[in-house]
């Protein structure tokens, strides 16, 4: 009875260990003859992909399929760096396919051959290697963060820039509004209306909490302090003030600045990506005349009464807590307050507020037309306008307040 004996040697280790030796005789350079016949049969199996290194002739022949599944022995065993640069082509004539791996390949093969030059590929292959040329390049180099009185510098030279882009912004703004304020009849009355709706009368009710809340700290700080030397009936004094002529108008403009003035470069902005802006001056419609000169209206119509309300709401806060824990009548605090706070203090605490509006919108509506590339732009821009309107309104605020020193206010 037979029985079938185990191979003494698995299945295909012949064919590997000649396909090894095939690679290893032909990328050393060996001549062809060198190689047995067994062996060069299976170095030109058409199903392997091959490189074969003629010195002499500074030739490297590529054959058969260079496709991802069959370079693992070839990628293994790659010629070494050419000391020499130059004169080594590059045979491609015997390559059956060619895929993304392979191409990345051979461009290996090209760069240790000293930029071998390509012959006889066909011109998908040699199109395929023009696309890996060009995109299998090192990364570029992060730049060079500057340091110290570069970095300065740099950031002086951009807030300059900027500052004169502002300029020039305001400068364009001002001859068209101009034209058309002297054309009353030019003027988008109703998109003011609705942009007074936007920025005043939506903002009353966080205007005015945010007031009687600070009137309210405000007496409690302030009251506490005149108790301790017996004058707390000039509380009336601080709160009335402090809240008409200073805070009411600043906490006011600070809150339009963070609330309206990012929402006009946030909407600038937005028109500005999906070229809404280049729709209208098609149409012969500026942006001025659509969108800027009806902000900037009613802003200068709403901050003034927002920062009445808003003095007026911090008034209330600071009596109530004048009543309630330093035994001043309400009677007391209307009848004290007109002599503690003149009507010139109330004057020169509005005559401020127009001009925190002006800051307010152009800040905003320039910041909207800077935006450029994509929506991550829009959010910059708003971040920046509600930054340079806070600080400018501040800077206002300090040039006011040292010019009423000096005037006598």
């Amino acid at each position: 009875m037979s029985r079938a004996l185990p191979p003494l040697i698995a299945p295909g280790t012949v064919q590997r260990v000649t396909t090894k030796l095939a690679d290893t005789l032909a990328l050393g350079g060996y001549p062809p003859e060198v190689i047995p016949a067994e062996t060069r049969a299976i170095a030109t199996n058409p199903q392997i992909p091959q490189l074969e290194l003629d010195r002499e002739a500074r030739v490297a022949r590529a054959r058969g399929p260079w496709t991802a599944p069959a370079l693992g022995a070839v990628a293994r065993r790659l010629p070494p760096a050419e000391p020499r640069s130059g004169g080594w082509r590059l045979d491609l004539s015997a390559v059956s396919r060619l895929d993304s791996a392979g191409a990345l390949l051979l461009a290996s093969v090209r760069e240790r051959l000293g930029g071998a030059a390509l012959a006889g590929a066909h011109p998908a292959h040699e199109a395929l290697l023009g696309i890996v040329a060009e995109h299998d390049r090192p990364p570029a180099r992060p730049p060079r963060r500057p340091r110290g009185l570069e970095a300065l510098g740099r950031r002086t030279v951009k807030a300059a820039g900027e500052g004169m882009r502002f300029l020039d912004f305001v400068g364009d703004v001002s001859v068209e509004s101009a034209g058309r304020l002297a054309r009353p009849g030019r003027v988008r009355w109703r998109q003011v209306v609705h942009e007074i709706e936007r920025a005043g009368v939506t903002a009353l009710p966080i205007t005015g909490l945010l007031a009687f809340l600070m009137g309210i700290v405000m007496a409690y700080q302030g009251g506490t302090t005149l108790a301790a030397y017996g004058a707390s009936i000039y509380l009336v004094d601080l709160i009335g003030i402090t809240m008409a002529r200073e805070l009411g108008p600043l906490l006011a403009a600070i809150i339009v600045a963070g609330r309206t003035g990012s929402a006009y470069a946030a909407q600038i902005g937005t028109m500005r990506l999906t070229e809404e802006l280049d729709a209208l001056r098609s149409l012969g419609i500026t942006p001025t005349e659509m969108l800027i000169l009806p902000k900037l209206l009613a802003l200068v119509v709403s901050l003034p009464l927002l920062a009445l309300w808003s003095g007026g709401a911090g008034v209330l806060g600071g009596m109530l807590v004048a009543e309630r824990f330093h035994g001043i009548s309400v009677v007391t605090f209307l009848e004290r307050l007109p002599d503690a706070v003149p009507a010139g203090m109330y004057w020169a605490g509005l005559a401020k507020a127009p001009v925190f509006a002006v800051l307010i919108t152009l800040v905003g509506c320039h910041q909207g037309m800077s935006v450029s590339g994509s929506a991550e732009s829009v959010g910059a821009a708003t971040t920046q306008a509600v930054v340079q309107s806070i600080f400018l309104v501040i800077v206002a605020d300090a040039i006011f307040s040292i010019a009423y020193q000096q005037i006598g206010l």
